[in-house]
């Protein structure tokens, strides 16, 4: 995966929190790419959970004709999914959530725990 985290294609464009949830809405698929730690303690509502290192293995189920949000603790690694999507694998339509879960609740939308 990249070095840089998302910033790599800035072309395409990334979400704060609120866009987030607003895309989310709207129809675009959340993807959680936190370890499974992290995913038992809190989540995004509406979120599915694949980790980061798991990426590579499921792309079967990363559709090509529908949005995707990335999102994990503070934007990092979901940015480097994104990347790697781009770069790898050629998606087009994929998204990092910036400041993960922490900006998330900064903002004081809702967690699943």
């Amino acid at each position: 995966m990249s070095e840089r985290g998302g910033l790599l294609h800035p072309e395409i464009e990334d979400y704060d929190p609120k866009e987030t949830q607003r895309e989310v809405a709207g129809g675009a698929l959340l993807i959680d790419v936190r370890e499974q730690h992290e995913w038992d303690v809190s989540r995004l509502p509406g979120a599915v959970h694949i980790p980061m290192g798991d990426i590579p293995n499921r792309l079967e189920e990363l559709p090509r004709d529908r949005k995707l949000i990335f999102t994990c603790r503070s934007g990092n690694r979901s940015g480097h999914v994104k990347d790697y999507l781009i770069e790898e694998h050629g998606y087009t339509d994929v998204h990092n959530q910036l400041g993960g879960i922490i900006a998330w609740q900064l903002e004081g939308l809702p967690v699943v725990k």
